[in-house]
């Protein structure tokens, strides 16, 4: 009895998705079919913890509300300085 997996885009949570090939490492990466959707190609699992939807803003949210570099990495499991270069570009978030 086989089992399945329905597999979403994590922007749009659209389910036209179709394989597209795989990374270095071997893992299966998945292509959205929407026009409008702003991702493209996306992964399941991700190995570095940076490249996961969603961290970036954590790490500008954290920046606002006075947590350090060091310990935005510490708590999100990704290098400080992935969070400085988060940070430096991200100057559009950060005045409004």
């Amino acid at each position: 009895m086989p089992c399945y997996q329905e597999i979403v885009c994590p922007e749009c949570g659209s389910s036209q998705i179709t394989k597209s090939g795989r990374t270095e490492q071997g893992t299966q990466r998945y292509r959205c079919h929407i026009e409008g959707c702003s991702i493209k190609t996306f992964l399941l699992d991700y190995r570095y913890k940076a490249y996961v939807p969603g961290v970036k803003r954590q790490v500008v949210e954290m920046a606002i509300n006075g947590s350090g570099i060091r310990d935005t990495g510490r708590v999100l499991g990704i290098n400080k300085n992935t969070v400085i270069s988060t940070l430096k570009k991200s100057k559009p978030y950060l005045h409004r």
